[in-house]
């Protein structure tokens, strides 16, 4: 009877991948038919209210009567949090305070979001991205480059300062991105930032880590041993990890990272001078 339910369990996970995979979220949809009757309830009170507002004088409220043509039900806020500390808010917070010490003459960017991590440097800082996707953008300060940053094929060796790429490397040649297929592409792409690194720069890198393994074509998870060997010419001066539910943890060694944890592994390499 176990064995039975395991299987069914394991069958009802992969048909809900199957149909988030295209759009159907299961668990959405069970919270916004919970949330349903509260819509109700309170576009009927607010109804009953503004009814019962007509002919005061303190507030004009009939510009906001209800319009049906006009409802847009946001189910999902009723139990949400004030704001959320994801692992994008801790790795974006990170490297910005990082870059805003090194004060870097120039910054280079690979692949890391624009609408989060980019848009804080742009407040300090000017910004060149380069990625594989297109973006339309006139936006002072961030100079884009639409290009496969595999091979970064448009620097010279030990020519940039200061690099970052936050969340990228495990996406590279798994085609999600419109990028060519290649199951080497992390690895090329690991090397040509450490190419690219000038003597005294710094590069700011992270990538999820834990058991290593394949999600195709979502992401890769890293052992951290495999990035610090991919980085064999660079020296690691700290490492970091996101919990998710500790936060930030900061300069850990990386002997005492547990394999078994998923997080996200936070990586600052810079290349000596001599």
């Amino acid at each position: 009877m176990k064995s039975l339910m395991k299987y069914f369990r394991l069958l009802i996970s992969y048909i809900s991948l199957i149909f988030k995979s295209y759009g159907l979220n299961f668990k959405l949809l069970y919270r916004g038919l919970k949330c349903t009757p509260r819509f109700v309830s309170d576009y009927r009170s607010y109804s009953k209210k503004i009814s019962s507002n007509e002919g005061e004088e303190a507030n004009d409220v009939s510009s906001f009567e209800l319009r049906k043509r006009h409802l847009v039900p946001c189910l999902f806020d009723y139990e949400e949090n004030a704001g959320g500390f994801g692992s994008y808010f801790f790795q974006d917070l990170w490297a910005a305070r990082k870059i805003y010490q090194f004060e870097p003459t120039a910054h280079l960017d690979v692949g890391s979001r624009i609408d989060g991590f980019i848009g804080h440097l742009l407040v300090f800082r000017n910004v060149s991205v380069v990625d594989v996707r297109p973006l339309d953008s006139n936006l002072e300060g961030l100079d884009f480059v639409q290009s496969d940053a595999t091979k970064m094929e448009l620097f010279d060796d030990e020519s940039v300062q200061s690099i970052s790429s936050l969340h990228a490397a495990e996406h590279f040649g798994l085609g999600r991105y419109g990028d060519p297929i290649d199951p080497n592409a992390c690895f090329s792409f690991m090397k040509s930032l450490q190419r690219v690194l000038a003597k005294d720069g710094k590069l700011l890198f992270s990538v999820p880590i834990g058991m290593e393994k394949l999600y195709f074509n979502a992401n890769r998870i890293f052992s951290p041993s495999t990035i610090i060997k991919s980085f064999d010419q660079l020296s690691l001066t700290s490492f970091s990890v996101v919990s998710s539910k500790q936060g930030i943890i900061e300069n850990i060694s990386i002997d005492d990272f547990d394999l078994n944890d998923h997080k996200v592994g936070l990586f600052e390499f810079t290349r000596s001078s001599s």
